[in-house]
């Protein structure tokens, strides 16, 4: 798989412009950073309730020996 590279990232911005025209384009962009944000949270939160439970699971695996 290719990366797109900085030529690729102007192309793309040029055809969002064009299509969603300059007053939407901040809106858009204000949104897709909100879900990115939200998703790094989840995965964040998800992966501290997989460390509690394996910290809670090896402290009842002790007490029970």
């Amino acid at each position: 798989m290719a990366t797109i590279g900085i030529p690729g990232l102007i192309l793309i911005l040029i055809i969002a412009l064009v299509i969603f025209g300059p007053k939407k384009l901040p809106e858009i962009g204000k949104a897709a950073g909100q879900t990115l944000s939200e998703f790094k949270k989840s995965t964040k939160d998800l992966t501290n309730d997989d460390e509690d439970t394996k910290d809670k699971t090896m402290v009842d695996s002790k007490e029970t020996k």
